[in-house]
This record gives structure tokens, sequence and C-alpha cells, in this order.
């Protein structure tokens, strides 16, 4: 199991893309749980911040080991999501991911990732 926080950085002039993206993700909801069941993704959340007048996106997720990889999904929801990641997300700003210190996930939650 892995618990991951990455933030990447949001290009200029899309909050507006950003914006349809997450109401995307939101009205497709149940597709997109299809697909995390294929990536042996538990959790994935995103959370959306600014700072300085530049948006960050960042990824918080606990997966599963051996899970499918999105980009190679065949799910439509997945096409969609990642060509709004390639339209929204600054390539040129290098990821930060953050260093998991503690992760606390109750025996029953852990017992049901098995």
């Amino acid at each position: 199991m892995t618990a991951e926080l990455s933030r990447f950085k949001v290009k200029e002039g899309k909050n507006e893309t950003v914006d349809h993206w997450m109401g995307f993700l939101n009205e497709h909801m149940e597709k997109v749980l299809l697909t995390l069941n294929d990536e042996k993704m538990f959790v994935e959340t995103i959370f959306k911040e600014e700072i300085g007048g530049t948006t960050y996106l960042y990824w918080h997720s606990v997966q599963g080991q051996g899970g499918a990889e999105l980009e190679s999904s065949s799910h439509e929801v997945d096409k969609k999501h990642m060509a709004y990641w390639n339209d929204c997300i600054d390539s040129s700003y290098e990821s930060v991911d953050m260093d998991a210190q503690v992760v606390m996930i109750q025996e029953k939650v852990r017992g049901a990732m098995d």
C-alpha cells in the first residue's frame, strides 16, 4: 500500500477549465469509481489551492500494489481526465511529492484494502 500527496501547478489562464474538469469528475463519479478499482486506488482526493495568484492542484491517494496505470486505461472517463490534465497542468513545473511521515488507517479499513 502506498499513500501519496503531490502538488501540480495549473497553467496560467486555465482556472475555469480546471473548474470544468473537477465538475466533470464529480458529475461522472460512478464511472470514475469503476476506474479506481482497476488502479487498486482505494482513496483519491484532489485539492485546489491558490498562492500569490497561482493555482495548484494536490492529489492525495492511497493505492494498493499492482494496479493498472491511468495512462493505459480504456475507460472513456479516464481519457477525458487525461485530456483535461494535459490541457491544464503545467509540465514545466516539477511536481512536488510530499514525504509521508505517518499513515494512519484503521485495521478494519486496511483489511478491506487487501
